[in-house]
């Protein structure tokens, strides 16, 4: 246990110092995080509402964060190139979001070919039953993404190093919320770069 929790703290030390330095794209996280609990809220009674706010809200902001506000230069805080973080990412990089992001764009397609989605869905007889189907083919393109990457991190890493990614993605809505609640605040002063350094968790030092 000791060890999958350093390993979580590590993967989410990572993640901020990489790819959070932004405080517009920390803002844009804490938007998301709150989506995605809507989300996971909803999920229980209405899964396709809650697929449609995730990808529609939550991960369109998240993403927007990470394209167009998070610089892609060298980085001077963490000495390292954009092309070393993007090898060394754990769970996607930018270049593996593009691919993710464009089998969810192509998804709904599959309703053109087959209504039924090949007889795993009632056919839609009206615009709210087109937006169920289309919901619930996002939920699965996102428990697809998910299950996907796990098993390739088992074969590329290590079973630990999948748990831990998974445990991350999952709880990360309430992590986000938890780092960057203040972040609009520091937007609004003008501090538009995380310093990173005075946030270094103990378990990161032996990185």
């Amino acid at each position: 246990m000791n060890t999958f929790l350093r390993e979580l703290e590590i993967q989410r030390w990572d993640d901020h110092r990489y790819y959070h330095r932004s405080r517009i794209n920390q803002s844009l996280h804490l938007v998301s995080a709150m989506a995605f609990l809507v989300s996971y809220v909803l999920l229980f009674s209405s899964p396709a509402i809650a697929a449609t706010i995730g990808w529609l809200v939550a991960m369109v902001t998240r993403q927007s964060g990470h394209f167009f506000f998070e610089p892609k230069g060298y980085d001077d805080v963490n000495q390292a190139t954009h092309a070393h973080k993007e090898a060394i990412k754990v769970g996607y990089n930018l270049r593996r979001k593009i691919v993710l992001i464009a089998v969810w764009l192509a998804s709904p397609a599959l309703l053109l070919v087959s209504p039924s989605l090949f007889g795993w869905l009632e056919p839609a007889t009206s615009a709210m039953g087109v937006l169920n189907n289309v919901g619930v083919i996002w939920l699965a393109v996102g428990g697809g993404a998910l299950l996907f990457r796990v098993v390739q991190l088992c074969f590329v890493r290590d079973v630990q190093t999948a748990i831990v990614w998974a445990t991350k993605i999952l709880t990360d809505p309430f992590h986000d919320i938890k780092m960057y609640y203040r972040s609009p605040l520091f937007v609004m002063r003008g501090e538009l770069y995380d310093p990173i350094e005075t946030h270094q968790p103990a378990a990161a030092v032996t990185r």
